[in-house]
């Protein structure tokens, strides 16, 4: 069983959500042992610093269960931060979350803790993601296709019938168990997109099962601009290439193609068929985006750090290629 838990948040320019997230968590029903904060200070400005101390100073009651630690941009890392974070935890479990994910309720803690011990060989648990008010229709239907109003725990036998879902999980909110974690080696050292999946695929080829409970519930969503949402997918595809152990021979795009479809049937029954060709076009800037992540390894430096969301990460993508040149 487990007795006590942390919370895990990478943080990067944190502003009102962040403070909105802080306040919920103080409010749990089942409270937190340590907050861990990794706080990515902008290169731009080193206030960030001082500041994100404020802002948890000024909500958490505390301090004394917080730990904060101060990285630069070109030290973080989507799966490296939440790995250093974790090797900090010594709890007996820890819920990774994002900085602009807030819990819809007071239980969420309780739920996704709960759903751990229910089952020894349960690895993670992770919420569903309501979309905010201000979510356009296209957004709100993408998190009711991706987190739907039913629960359901996956095991490695649910890859035939589910494909790429079967590894589905997100750090914007999502527990796991560290008895596990530690066992399977945790988060690999570094990753441009895409560590929570990853882990999820070796947990449950270690033959371990993932839970999803709709009833862990955070509001969690995007408005990016088309060429954002075309940077995001070259990232994810990029993540994939990298990773053939996981996503090799599992097609990603039929989700995408159902996701399309029912969004313009959704947008359809809505009466907004004025938006359905400017979704269509952003849907087409998507799959460009992540077929050309696919096959960045054909790309020039200089298409690969513009095409990139993650600078930084892709930098080091270009650095390692000139390494291997020059060792050749």
């Amino acid at each position: 069983m487990i007795k006590s838990f942390d919370i895990i948040i990478p943080v990067f320019r944190p502003g009102e959500t962040f403070l909105r997230l802080l306040s919920c968590l103080e409010g749990q029903r089942l409270k937190y042992s340590k907050l861990i904060i990794f706080n990515t200070v902008p290169d731009n400005d080193p206030s960030m610093r001082g500041k994100l101390e404020e802002m948890v100073s000024s909500t958490v009651k505390n301090m004394e269960n917080v730990i904060i630690r101060h990285i630069s941009e070109a030290e973080f890392d989507h799966a490296g931060t939440r790995r250093a974070a974790a090797a900090l935890s010594k709890a007996d479990a820890f819920i990774c979350m994002t900085d602009d994910a807030v819990p819809a309720d007071d239980r969420l803690t309780e739920i996704l803790i709960g759903a751990l011990n229910r089952d020894e060989r349960i690895a993670i648990s992770y919420a569903r993601q309501l979309p905010r008010k201000e979510a356009g229709p296209a957004e709100a239907y993408t998190r009711q296709f991706n987190y739907p109003d039913k629960s359901c725990i996956k095991s490695i036998k649910d890859l035939d019938r589910l494909g790429i879902k079967t590894f589905f999980a997100s750090n914007a909110c999502c527990a796991y168990k560290k008895k596990i974690y530690d066992q399977i080696g945790g988060f690999i050292d570094t990753a441009i997109f895409n560590e929570d999946m990853i882990y999820a695929s070796n947990a449950l080829k270690n033959g371990y099962m993932s839970y999803y409970r709709a009833d862990a519930m955070v509001y969690h969503s995007h408005s990016y601009t088309p060429l954002k949402e075309f940077s995001r997918n070259f990232d994810l595809g990029v993540s994939q290439a990298m990773h053939p152990e996981v996503f090799g021979g599992i097609r990603s795009e039929s989700e995408g193609i159902k996701l399309v479809l029912g969004t313009v049937r959704y947008l359809s029954s809505k009466g907004r068929l004025m938006e359905i060709p400017g979704f269509i076009l952003r849907s087409g800037l998507k799959l460009l985006g992540y077929r050309f992540g696919k096959n960045y390894e054909r790309l020039s430096d200089r298409a690969v750090l513009r095409f990139s969301m993650n600078k930084k990460y892709a930098e080091k993508i270009v650095a390692e290629r000139h390494k291997q040149d020059h060792g050749r």
